[in-house]
């Protein structure tokens, strides 16, 4: 099964972080030919084209940045030092100046100060990461209450939402339960963990042949899924309901 945005999107974030830049550059790549809608993306492709000398490539992703958010200050500034050292001084100014005008321009607007999608990531993550412990305690209501707080950040972080859903089922709101699942399974066909917790949930709600026909298909896409295979010798060896 070929591999989405979001899986390109997130290993080459982290192997820009690991300063690995073959990898992260094959990846954001990717990214930006199936989804050119990240200034963050655009701005990690201007740092790695810009250590490489690949100057005119990092000048063009750092425009596509600007174009996305003009406000983006880190990818103004680098934009503005790729200038200075190219000797067009006047264009290094200009373009950081600008990116601070429009950002003092939002605030002054009372718009929402923004926020680069590293760090949307990261406090969605913090959020999900509570929801967690409070789901480990039985508080399913306020572990809700923070995965929709983290999908509010980052609505297609598939496994927040699978968690979502899991607090939803403890609660016996099997119809979230199962719209949640569903929706990560169209973002992200294939997605193991959301199809075994799709079974599980209509398990649940006494639909047994549907939760069979979903772990069937989980342990079809990865045979060494423990969960699914054991829900599903669980549900063989009960018998008719």
């Amino acid at each position: 099964m070929e591999k989405g945005w979001l899986h390109y999107y997130e290993t080459g974030k982290a192997a820009f972080k690991e300063r690995d830049y073959d990898k992260a550059l094959s990846c954001l790549e990717r990214v930006v030919k199936l989804k050119p809608t990240f200034a963050d993306v655009f701005n990690m492709l201007g740092l790695i084209y810009y250590d490489r000398k690949r100057y005119d490539e990092a000048e063009s992703a750092f425009l596509n940045a600007l174009e996305l958010n003009p406000e983006y200050i880190e990818a103004s500034l680098n934009l503005s030092i790729l200038y200075n050292e190219r000797g067009q001084f006047d264009k290094g100014g200009d373009v950081y100046e600008r990116a601070r005008a429009a950002r003092a321009a939002a605030g002054d607007a009372g718009a929402e100060p923004y926020l680069d999608p590293n760090v949307k990531g990261k406090l969605a993550n913090m959020h999900a990461a509570i929801g967690d412990v409070y789901s480990d305690l039985g508080h399913y209501e306020k572990a809700v209450d923070e995965y929709r707080k983290a999908l509010e950040l980052r609505p297609g972080f598939v496994d927040i939402k699978t968690n979502l859903a899991a607090a939803y089922r403890s609660l016996k709101d099997y119809s979230r339960a199962v719209r949640e699942l569903e929706e990560a399974l169209d973002m992200v066909p294939g997605y193991v963990s959301a199809m075994v917790q799709l079974g599980l949930t209509f398990y649940c709600m006494g639909l047994h042949d549907r939760a069979k026909q979903m772990w069937v298909e989980a342990l079809k896409i990865n045979p060494g899924e423990r969960l699914a295979r054991m829900y599903l010798n669980h549900l063989l060896s009960s018998g008719p309901a």
